[in-house]
């Protein structure tokens, strides 16, 4: 007897469920770095070609995939084609190590969250970084134990994914009625209070002033194709997961291209707020920009507290600023946080039917241990490691099969005459190139180029055997996720499946 499938309660709760994902805790910090460091306002340029290139046609594929199978990836990509299921769960097992990890960033945020309120990191910002929160140690080869600040936020962080997920798709569309407002209101009032800042415009004017002669840099391009792959949630299967869930005449390329234009205006809004703030930041400490701009955490924890320590109208208006910030980045985070973590639990729940309640306690218990190792004291430089492997490598490949499977398995004219007759918006023969052809191709040039740079200057100051556990982790999910496919094929009890085609 086929289950009954849970249904979002209406398209603005699968609509803001979709963008929260999408706009993560890489809005706040990577897309803004990324502009800055790659060509200001001339950076647009690659990016948008990356936008109607990769990340529209992708999240259209991904959308109509999961709508018309009713499955979650492995599931999805089982109707397809049988052979093809350990790609799904390839896709789940890449979303579990990066829940795994993602625990540990909401811990921080929790513990400045609670120091804003004393803006606590004001006698020394990197001290308090380093070494009040992370209690950091001197290489992956020291573990150390736990820092107890770290551990006790990954503890909260998957009680709150639990309370969230206990009751499916209809318990996060409640949610996601809060968390996805919420934090694009308050960029608003920190972009907004941020761009009336004394420096403001020369903080904006490195964020944005255009520098065309990175054109002819294939970094800049493959930066712009990175930036928008991994910021719309691709490769994970989470927007497969969450379609899945969406009723039989539900639009594909409106909510495809809502999800994806919000995911873009909520990134350019963090910059203004970032770079508005760094501004100031800069001129109060008299030195340039360029001096105060940090990349990647560092941007959020380190060199952006210190800039709130910096603000004018004392602690009363420095602890609200730090307020408004960190409660941006857990609300942004917590959504994605629980969309891949649903990705994981729906894999799991389409292979077994009726038991969702035990799947969603053991993926978040699972979750829970094994982000353990990112709670001691070497946890940073580990998560340093995986995140650069598993999401610089495993989400474009699992895209790369994306494409192939559909364009050259199932094909994309099929998929496409699925698309057109429910969505409002057509999409014509461009996409079938898109998908057959030109986005493939940008991916295989992305992963190439990207191993090539990987072994010309190997990633960080890392030993190599930490580096060769990176490539370990990303390697093994995919061996693993197929593995796991052989090993259910024959043991599954034999049920009757309607195929893509029914």
């Amino acid at each position: 007897m086929e289950k009954k499938r849970g249904q979002w309660n209406t398209r603005s709760a699968f609509v803001l469920a979709a963008i929260g994902s999408a706009a993560g805790l890489g809005n706040a910090w990577r897309f803004p770095y990324t502009a800055y460091a790659n060509g200001g306002g001339a950076f647009l340029i690659p990016y948008f070609v990356a936008l109607f290139t990769a990340g529209i046609p992708l999240i259209i594929l991904e959308y109509a995939v999961g709508h018309k199978t009713q499955q979650g990836a492995p599931g999805a990509f089982k109707k397809i084609k049988e052979t093809w299921e350990g790609l799904g769960w390839w896709a789940v097992l890449i979303s579990f190590v990066i829940m795994s990890y993602y625990g540990a960033i909401m811990a921080w945020i929790w513990k400045y969250l609670a120091g804003s309120f004393s803006v606590a990191w004001k006698s020394g910002v990197a001290d308090y970084f380093y070494k009040e929160v992370l209690h950091l140690s001197s290489g992956p080869g020291e573990l150390g134990g736990f820092s107890i600040p770290v551990l006790i936020g990954i503890v909260i962080t998957w009680a709150f994914i639990y309370y969230i997920l206990r009751n499916g798709v209809t318990g996060v569309g409640k949610v996601v009625m809060f968390t996805v407002p919420v934090p694009v209101i308050l960029l608003i009032v920190l972009a907004i209070r941020a761009v009336t800042l004394p420096g403001a415009i020369e903080g904006l004017t490195y964020y944005l002033q255009p520098d065309f002669s990175v054109l002819t840099d294939p970094q800049v391009w493959l930066a712009a194709y990175g930036q928008v792959f991994f910021s719309l949630s691709l490769g994970f299967g989470i927007m497969i997961a969450y379609a899945s869930y969406l009723p039989e005449d539900s639009d594909i390329t409106n909510n495809a291209l809502i999800t994806t234009f919000a995911n873009c205006g909520i990134s350019f809004l963090s910059g203004f707020g970032i770079f508005g703030t760094l501004g100031y930041m800069a001129q109060a400490k008299g030195v340039a920009v360029s001096e105060v701009v940090d990349a990647g955490v560092g941007l959020a924890f380190v060199t952006y507290p210190e800039a709130i320590s910096l603000l004018p109208g004392g602690p009363v208006a420095q602890t609200i600023f730090a307020l408004v910030f960190f409660l941006i980045l857990l609300t942004l985070g917590i959504d994605s946080a629980f969309s891949i973590t649903e990705s994981v639990i729906a894999g799991f729940d389409d292979k077994w039917p009726g038991k969702k309640k035990k799947v969603i306690q053991l993926v978040c218990l699972s979750g829970l241990g094994a982000g353990l190792l990112f709670a001691t004291k070497g946890g940073l430089y580990w998560l340093d490691i995986i995140d650069h492997f598993v999401n610089g490598f495993g989400l474009a490949v699992v895209g790369l099969f994306e494409c192939i499977i559909i364009g050259w398995v199932y094909g994309p004219k099929n998929l496409r005459e699925y698309i057109n007759p429910i969505s409002e918006i057509k999409i014509g023969a461009w996409w079938d190139i898109m998908i057959k052809y030109i986005t493939p191709l940008i991916l295989i040039w992305s992963v190439v180029n990207s191993v090539i740079q990987e072994f010309s200057k190997p990633y960080g100051d890392y030993p190599q055997w930490a580096l060769n556990v990176g490539w370990g982790v990303a390697i093994g999910a995919v061996v693993l996720g197929f593995a796991v496919f052989a090993k259910m094929k024959g043991t599954e009890e034999t049920v009757e499946q309607e195929g893509i085609n029914a």
